[in-house]
């Protein structure tokens, strides 16, 4: 029999990658818990039923699952049901931004939603890996103390003790997270406890900017993907303060997917891991419009706004030695030039 996998925001640029890679690498069968909230929290645009689609049509034996994380007893029952050889916790509500103006659906479903799922694993299946997709925004604003230096395109830490960017140690206390970074680092300690208090295999994965083809990227939330899609509806593209030269590190859905297995595969209780592209695959939106016009040989439209985003980072990318000193065999397969001329690719295909 084959193992069984269940995911969460399956239809969401994550949640589907996951789906693919553990049904058609792995042989998992897989189910997926998905209500198009996306719609929901961004409009038309936010839309996933294209991607739910897509997964029925090309997974065989996908099961997917109209449900709401928020419906404790429906969740309960369904992996009481199910009972799953492993768990990929990939919905949420996305976006710092939208949380302020929808606080109780961000904390309902970021924290409460969470808890419904571990208590409902705890019950029914505590030896099933829990994988948790967290955010760096759980260190708030905190990473803007870092010393910088101003470059001719980014900003970038002067301090030699971030050389290798932002680590698991790094402190989530006492800065601006934005409700959603609340909401997240409260979604992110209980995963920690459930794995130290009940001994349950878990991690939480405070991703950067997770991005790739299958992405529904919008202004709020999905920056690269929004990025491409601007450029070639030639849309103008609103840079929110920092000159256009704040910097984040970009991964590849298909490089999380990858290290989800790796864990899948020797899981560890209450683990943190800062998943990112690194400094490698780190970009300014300045250094993004230029990749992008080269593949798509279109000049992009942008506007400024002095304003910046409340919260957000001048410069962040995650330090990865110890997702490598843990899991050896895995590393940054994608390229952020690759990333981006699929993503390109993509859209031209879903004619934005």
């Amino acid at each position: 029999m084959p193992k069984t996998l269940l995911v969460t925001g399956s239809s969401g640029l994550i949640g589907s990658e996951v789906c693919a890679y553990f049904a058609r690498e792995l042989g998992y069968s897989v189910h997926g818990i998905d209500n198009n909230q996306r719609a929901v929290f961004f409009g038309p645009a936010g839309d996933t039923r294209w991607n739910e689609a897509r997964l029925r049509s090309e997974l065989k034996g996908f099961v997917h699952h109209e449900l709401d994380i928020r419906d404790r007893a429906g969740v309960l029952g369904l992996v009481r049901s199910v009972r799953p050889d492993a768990i990929v916790h990939a919905a949420a509500q996305p976006s710092h931004d939208r949380a302020a103006a929808i606080p109780f659906d961000d904390f309902d479903t970021n924290a409460t939603g969470t808890l419904n799922l571990l208590e409902a694993a705890r019950q029914a299946c505590p030896e099933a890996p829990f994988v948790h997709m967290s955010t760096n925004k759980v260190y708030g604003d905190a990473p803007n103390r870092i010393a910088l230096r101003e470059l001719a395109t980014r900003w970038d830490y002067s301090d030699p003790a971030y050389e290798n960017g932002i680590a698991e140690t790094f402190t989530i206390d006492q800065s601006k997270h934005s409700l959603f970074g609340a909401s997240k680092a409260a979604s992110d300690i209980m995963v920690q406890e459930y794995g130290r208090y009940f001994g349950m295999p878990s991690c939480c994965l405070r991703g950067g900017c997770l991005t790739g083809p299958n992405h529904s990227g919008v202004e709020l939330h999905g920056f690269l993907s929004y990025l491409v899609k601007c450029n070639l509806e030639r849309r103008e593209y609103r840079i929110f303060g920092y000159k256009g030269k704040q910097v984040r590190d970009n991964i590849h859905s298909l490089d999380v997917a990858r290290f989800m297995a790796a864990f899948v595969a020797a899981p560890r209780a209450g683990e943190v891991y800062n998943l990112g592209g690194g400094k490698a695959n780190s970009t300014s939106i300045l250094e993004a419009f230029k990749i992008t016009e080269k593949f798509t040989g279109i000049a992009q439209v942008h506007a400024y706004s002095e304003q910046n985003r409340i919260g957000d980072h001048i410069c962040y990318y995650s330090d990865l030695r110890k997702m490598r000193a843990h899991y050896p065999g895995w590393d940054i397969t994608q390229t952020l030039e690759e990333t981006i001329r699929q993503i390109v690719a993509a859209w031209r295909i879903r004619k934005p």
